[in-house]
């Protein structure tokens, strides 16, 4: 058991039978009582993020969770396979899981697999990845002091707002937190 003082972003936990990952955490001390701890936290298992609030001196169940390496292979309409690279086991990851993330993923990218009793719960994207441009409008010229962009398709079929110089077959870096354009490599 932890304090709910310890949580901090990035901690799992499991309370009520649900496995939990804080993405936001805040202490809030008021002028009398008891401190608060405001968190958003993201159900491992279903997806779906929330807002919990808990009271100093509350606990929470920790977890340990195993984490393996592995590289993407292929994927079919419902599952993403990955192979991990010290066994080189296949592991198929259920769409619904990965979430918006499948924009990310081409063929041979390496990812960190989070798992709990042998459970598939996550799926770790690098900060930053590298894609190939497939389809680029002209870029319109005009007034460009306000840093004018395009919108372009990528490799895996995600669609990023880029600077008017990119084309067609340049490869770009895209954050993976955010999706935005980093810079052509």
């Amino acid at each position: 058991m932890i304090d709910v003082n310890d949580l901090r972003k990035g901690v799992t936990f499991e309370l009520d039978g649900h496995l939990y990952k804080v993405l936001e955490y805040s202490h809030n001390k008021p002028g009398r009582g008891n401190a608060t701890i405001r968190t958003r936290v993201r159900d491992l298992r279903t997806g779906g993020t929330m807002d919990r609030t808990f009271q100093s001196g509350d606990r929470v169940q920790d977890i340990r969770l195993d984490h393996h390496m592995a590289s993407f292979l292929y994927a079919d309409d419902n599952f993403l396979y990955f192979m991990d690279s010290q066994t080189y086991e296949q592991s198929p990851i259920a769409r619904a899981v990965i979430g918006e993330g499948q924009g990310f993923i081409k063929e041979g990218l390496e990812v960190k697999l989070t798992f709990f009793n042998g459970e598939h719960l996550d799926v770790e994207l690098p900060a930053s990845v590298d894609l190939k441009v497939v389809q680029a409008d002209a870029g319109v010229r005009g007034d460009t002091a306000t840093g004018a962009t395009k919108l372009v398709t990528t490799e895996t079929g995600l669609k990023v707002s880029v600077p008017l110089f990119v084309n067609a077959g340049d490869s770009i870096r895209v954050d993976t937190r955010n999706g935005a354009y980093l810079t052509r490599v």
